[in-house]
């Protein structure tokens, strides 16, 4: 296997993370309102009662926790929050705000039951969080005028509205911040069948010609993320223009992300030299995080960040107290012989 050099792992095909050429195709396909918005059925039930309710009443809704993989539609579903309450919404993100000031003027900015939306909440440093606290239960802010003995505090009311904070990271938000929130939406993972159905809206939006088995093939390949199926299929769209006649069928989509180097499983060539440099190099783990990152050429966060959660999902890797594992399923799935490492203790129950 050859050396695995760095990879720009934000631009990979198959990576959740929002970049740049994701941008205006993104913003196009977004549904505006909830009955358009498919899958994550538990979540969207519980917020049309939250959304009627709050209508009946003529009240503002609780605040909002959204947590979850990225990639899911967290932005999406605040969209058309906003949209269902008839109200404005206001988006910004936890590293934007860097002062408090930054904080207030936002928020004494809004208007009566607008939406703030709060991408990456869990990246607010402790000071602003301090800003939110009264804000959220109090829609009121606490600013300090004056200096040394002088000083002193006024509370400053503002606007009734809704707080949508969205995170990847729920476990490392302050126990009072999450508090706060009155409603807390988990969003899973999407099967195939809804991400064939998303795939297929969105190739009708683009007045793209796509067949059901060609829906499904990248359905399947899309690591449960609807950005990722979007992205898969802009990319096919070039390859039915020019290696066909513009129709996406299944075995177009099959060549076309074969090109791509991305397996039936989603999997693209990264994900199959990191999974064969445990194999090769530590006969299937368990290896360290850090000697790994050191192996692979890439950061400890990259790999428990980006690497590490699908491999962990489909069950291919394994995490033991002594460090990770390749499971049987990635030795079949690489076509490899399994032999079972005896110094590995935890074994997964995908090994059995």
């Amino acid at each position: 296997m050859d050396e695995i050099t760095e990879f720009d792992f934000e631009n990979r095909i198959v990576s959740s993370e929002f970049n740049g050429s994701d941008g205006d195709v993104e913003n196009s396909l977004r549904p505006k309102r909830l009955d358009d918005y498919i899958g994550q059925t538990k979540a969207k039930d519980n917020l049309k009662i939250f959304i009627e309710s709050a209508k009946m009443r003529a009240d503002s809704l609780d605040h909002i926790l959204l947590y979850g993989p990225p990639g899911l539609g967290k932005t999406t579903l605040s969209y058309i929050i906003a949209n269902e309450m008839n109200v404005n919404i206001r988006t910004t993100s936890g590293p934007a705000i860097e002062k408090q000031g930054d904080l207030a003027a936002i928020l004494t900015n809004l208007s009566e039951g607008d939406v703030l939306f709060i991408d990456e909440i869990h990246r607010l440093s402790r000071s602003i969080e301090e800003i939110l606290y009264p804000a959220m239960e109090d829609y009121a802010l606490d600013i300090i005028i004056g200096k040394g003995p002088s000083a002193r505090s006024i509370r400053l009311p503002i606007p009734k509205f809704t707080l949508i904070g969205a995170t990847t990271r729920s476990g490392q938000l302050t126990t009072p911040l999450r508090d706060r929130f009155g409603v807390l939406l988990k969003l899973e993972l999407y099967t195939p069948d809804e991400l064939a159905t998303i795939v297929k809206r969105s190739a009708s939006i683009l007045d793209m010609q796509i067949t059901e088995d060609g829906a499904y093939e990248i359905a399947s390949r899309s690591r449960g993320t609807p950005r990722i199926a979007n992205r898969f299929l802009k990319r096919i769209r070039d390859f039915a223009l020019v290696k066909g006649d513009g129709k996406i069928t299944g075995e177009l989509a099959r060549y076309a992300l074969g090109m791509l180097e991305v397996d039936e499983l989603g999997l693209d060539n990264t994900d199959r030299k990191m999974l064969e440099a445990i194999i090769k190099f530590y006969g299937g783990g368990p290896v360290g995080l850090e000697t790994l990152a050191a192996t692979i050429g890439e950061e400890p966060v990259t790999i428990e960040d980006v690497y590490e959660p699908y491999l962990l999902q489909i069950g291919y890797l394994s995490r033991t107290p002594r460090g990770r594992c390749v499971t049987r399923l990635a030795y079949e799935h690489l076509g490899l012989p399994y032999v079972p490492n005896t110094q590995n203790n935890q074994r997964s129950i995908f090994d059995e």
